[in-house]
């Protein structure tokens, strides 16, 4: 009999910084631990992202303007010449159980918001819950919006299990 994948999405934002990368990774070790499968898009809105070093043989037929597919026994790496929806990266995945997005804020997907030091108003219109810690104050979060530890991945699990898309 075939695993069922659960296949939900959710996105995570805050202003840099703020513990993103840190909380999925996390989050993601924890449901990895726990046996799901688990797949994660970074956006990267300033093309900052290198992935290959110059002078390499995949960098080399990525300058020609080429998408490249790196095959090796234990991974796949692919370089596109373009943007790529979710839907596209979603099928390019395959199964999973878990997917996690950072940033993409236009995303209509559940979305945890990560704050420390401050809070964002400019994120609270496309934020269903935010996760912060003790330098944070509670009664500035509104109350429409969740509010969930970010020193515990656990609550943020349990709050990802009950309200991810379904994708």
């Amino acid at each position: 009999m075939s695993k069922e994948f659960k296949k939900l999405a959710v996105a995570f934002s805050g202003p840099s910084n703020s513990g993103k990368t840190t909380l999925i990774v996390k989050v993601s070790e924890l449901l990895q631990k726990a046996g799901f499968k688990v797949c994660i898009v970074k956006h990267d809105p300033k093309d900052k992202a290198k992935f290959d070093s110059p002078g390499k043989d995949s960098d080399k037929f990525f300058k020609t303007g080429a998408d490249v597919a790196v095959v090796s026994p234990t991974r796949t790496t692919l370089f596109k010449q373009e943007s790529s929806s979710i839907q596209e990266l979603i099928e390019l995945f395959g199964e999973f159980d878990y997917l996690l997005v950072e940033g993409l804020k236009n995303l209509p997907l559940p979305r945890i918001s990560i704050f420390r030091e401050k809070l964002d108003e400019s994120y609270f219109s496309v934020t269903n819950a935010i996760a912060y810690d003790e330098t944070i104050n509670e009664s500035q979060i509104p109350s429409n919006i969740d509010k969930l530890n970010l020193n515990n991945p656990d609550e943020i699990i349990s709050w990802i299990e009950k309200y991810a898309k379904r994708v």
